[in-house]
């Protein structure tokens, strides 16, 4: 009967040291999936803007400022530097262009995970539509 309470004595607080390690890597997973989650949703945020900046490329003037800012709509920290319009074929006009092309480049995304923080590279996300209109005037999308 002795060596049993001995026994049970050694045991206190292993479930404590038990539910500790446990924890701990349950938290790191569980962390490391959530920003997987917000770096992954940040993509397809990009994946969406290139779509409609070149929706609104192919209806609004050629260069039009609408275009960024109704990227930013849709991610908001996405500045001039980052976005690629081009009209093919090159250097055409408003009569002649048969092409928009919209891409996202040297955007980055920075993690926030506690400790370790990396810069990740999101891919260069591009959308090609055949022009429309491109003529602001009277366009309630190019204001």
């Amino acid at each position: 009967m002795k060596h049993r309470q001995s026994l049970v004595r050694r045991q206190k607080g292993a479930a404590a040291v038990e539910f500790a390690l446990i924890a701990t890597v349950f938290f790191i997973l569980l962390i490391g999936v959530l920003e997987m989650g917000r770096v992954l949703f940040t993509w397809n945020a990009a994946a969406e803007a290139t779509r409609y900046g070149a929706r609104v490329a192919a209806v609004c003037d050629i260069n039009d400022s609408a275009i960024l800012s109704r990227m930013q709509d849709i991610m908001p920290n996405l500045e001039a530097a980052n976005v690629s319009v081009s009209y093919l074929p090159s250097g055409c006009n408003q009569s002649n262009c048969q092409q928009v092309s919209v891409s996202i480049v040297n955007f980055q995304v920075t993690t926030h995970i506690p400790v370790v923080s990396a810069v990740l590279a999101v891919p260069p996300f591009t959308t090609s539509l055949p022009r429309e209109s491109l003529e602001s005037a009277n366009n309630p999308v190019c204001t």
